[in-house]
């Protein structure tokens, strides 16, 4: 370490040392690690544990901002527990069941404070003296309930904190910030607006009834235990897209990123055109390294489930805690239990007893494609010099069907490929013989996607028969393939869909599963109109469908006591699988 360098941290280091701090930082020094990157791990875990700080060091050892003076941005957050937060968290589970995910459901109950605001890892330890004074100040004259009124708009619900306790509160906040400012050379921005909780916010306005319905529930007079809690983020990724990984993922080449479980993985949508389908560009947050992980791996985070609870400052005690496990709020990053397995078995049940009499629609995407492992160039690869198929690797299907213009019928209809059958055949029970297909071309792609600027070639209904397939000659569909529009707009697109569902709707049988089998956009085109759902902006449905995996599905089920559709989980088990990279012999023995 630089002199320089070195006074500067023992001049921190002094100062920490008042503050007891000697017992994080000197474990670290005494592994070799320089002090910026111990201060930085210490701030990234929220000063909690020498270990932890450690094990994030180790980490990120191959991290190439390590080193990076990048402060983490905090902020003040006054949080609900005891009975109220339980009723809480029922209304957030609920809504985003019944009205779908809304910006609300990104952060957990809470009121803001202060906006977010950067800090030198050094003087982190400065912020939490800042809460204790501006705390303690505040103590004795802190409400002893909170007054909660609830108040809705078209795109808002939420409740507003009035009268004299609210300003109460803001005067924590400010002092806070001056207290933070002081200690900690930061800039905080106290909040001095009306005060409020937020529950809904973004939400479509027809869900809006719905939505009041749930919040009526919610008993504001609940006993409740008000902490201020302060917590901090990656600046960096704030704008970015969270994903949880679901599955262990070994990279098999040098540009992928390694997965566990449980990680937590950055991913910039507007980065993404190096990535190929079925994959995406993140940086894992556990190790800060950037690489290709495959999108199927993951699902979508809430933007706080990557946030550091730093410390907290409790304002009042609920009498009735003791029902509640001491360890139960702390063990939790966000303040968010999982809801006890009981309910979930129970509500399983619940849910497939419904099944059974509900009328369900499920929409599936089709199983992989020749085109998505092979290339765009897949036909050249499979064509003799004469026009023949023959099959240059197993996962070329076994054969084509017959096509009035032979294999060049198939250039922009690709096959499954062997993998895709096989997936297929898990997926849907082996129907192929119990129900007959009904070709109906109005949930085709969008065409503005299709590589040619005529009509879709597809398999005539003959020719199916011809295969083998068990379709339907009688099936008068919603549009006939002679009706798609070449390169069509986007409202358009939507508006066939949504028509074309209409008529399947209208003219299957009032019980039993209806099975779509199309491309991924069908997952969105298909329901939205069911659920009641405008159309996505064309931006965010185009970046969604990139994401739809073979064989993704999405399951409704008709409300005939209520009058409307619902999404619920699929029937069948996902299904998935890595990548499996070509491999030739002859260059691995030359290689070696």
């Amino acid at each position: 370490m630089a002199a320089g360098e070195t006074q500067l941290y023992a001049k921190v280091f002094n100062k920490l040392k008042c503050r007891s701090t000697p017992s994080l930082l000197d474990p670290l020094l005494g592994m070799g690690f320089p002090a910026h990157t111990a201060l930085k791990a210490l701030a990234a875990t929220g000063r909690k544990t020498a270990e932890e700080a450690s094990n994030w060091l180790h980490c990120h050892r191959n991290d190439p901002s390590l080193d990076d003076p990048i402060p983490q941005e905090y902020a003040l957050f006054l949080c609900p527990t005891g009975p109220l937060l339980d009723k809480l968290q029922d209304f957030w589970r609920e809504s985003r069941r019944q009205c779908a995910k809304n910006r609300a459901h990104e952060v957990f109950p809470h009121i803001t404070l202060c906006d977010f605001f950067t800090c030198e890892d050094q003087k982190v330890e400065c912020l939490y003296e800042a809460l204790k004074r501006a705390g303690d100040r505040t103590l004795g004259a802190f409400p002893s309930a909170v007054p909660l009124v609830l108040h809705s708009s078209i795109s808002y619900l939420g409740f507003f904190v009035d009268d004299s306790p609210a300003d109460v509160i803001r005067e924590f906040a400010v002092m806070f910030a001056t207290e933070a400012s002081i200690l900690a050379d930061c800039s905080v921005k106290p909040c001095t607006k009306q005060l409020h909780l937020t529950l809904a916010h973004k939400f479509y306005p027809h869900h809006q009834r719905t939505l009041e319905q749930l919040a009526r529930a919610i008993n504001p007079g609940h006993r409740c235990q008000w902490t201020a809690a302060l917590y901090s983020r990656d600046m960096r990724f704030v704008h970015y897209q969270t994903l949880r990984v679901l599955f262990q993922y070994k990279p098999q080449n040098v540009d992928e990123l390694t997965l566990s479980p449980g990680d937590y993985i950055f991913v910039d949508p507007t980065q993404q055109e190096e990535a190929s389908e079925g994959w995406v560009m993140g940086i894992s947050q556990r190790t800060g390294c950037r690489g290709f992980l495959p999108e199927n791996y993951t699902e979508r985070a809430s933007e706080c489930d990557t946030w550091v609870r730093h410390r907290t400052y409790t304002f009042s005690v609920v009498p009735d805690m003791s029902s509640r496990k001491d360890g139960e709020a702390s063990s939790r990053r966000n303040g968010e239990p999982n809801p006890p397995s009981s309910s979930r078995s129970l509500s399983s049940l619940q849910s497939l007893q419904a099944t059974i009499v509900r009328r369900s629609i499920l929409v599936v995407r089709h199983g992989e494609r020749v085109d998505q492992i092979f290339g765009k160039s897949w036909l050249q690869q499979c064509t003799t010099p004469d026009g023949k198929y023959y099959r240059p690797d197993l996962n070329f299907p076994r054969s084509l069907p017959k096509r009035s213009r032979g294999i060049k019928d198939f250039e922009n209809d690709p096959p499954l490929s062997s993998c895709g059958i096989f997936q297929s055949r898990m997926a849907e029970f082996k129907l192929e013989k119990k129900v007959k297909i009904r070709v109906e071309p109005g949930i085709f792609e969008w065409t503005k996607w299709e590589a040619g600027k005529t009509t879709p070639t597809l398999m005539t209904l003959e020719e199916m028969k011809e295969a083998d397939f068990n379709v339907s000659l009688d099936y008068r569909p919603a549009f006939p393939l002679a009706s798609l529009l070449p390169a069509e707009g986007y409202d358009d697109y939507v508006h066939r869909c949504a028509v074309s569902m209409e008529q399947i709707v209208s003219t299957c049988p009032q019980d039993g599963v209806i099975l779509v089998v199309g491309h991924g956009s069908a997952l969105d085109t298909c329901t939205r109109p069911l659920l009641g759902l405008p159309p996505r902006d064309c931006a965010d449905f185009a970046q969604l469908v990139r994401k739809i995996p073979s064989l993704g599905m999405c399951f409704c089920e008709e409300n005939k006591e209520e009058g409307k559709w619902e999404l619920v989980n699929p029937p069948v088990k996902t299904l998935t699988h890595g990548s499996n990279s070509a491999f030739n012999w002859r260059n691995w023995i030359q290689g070696n």
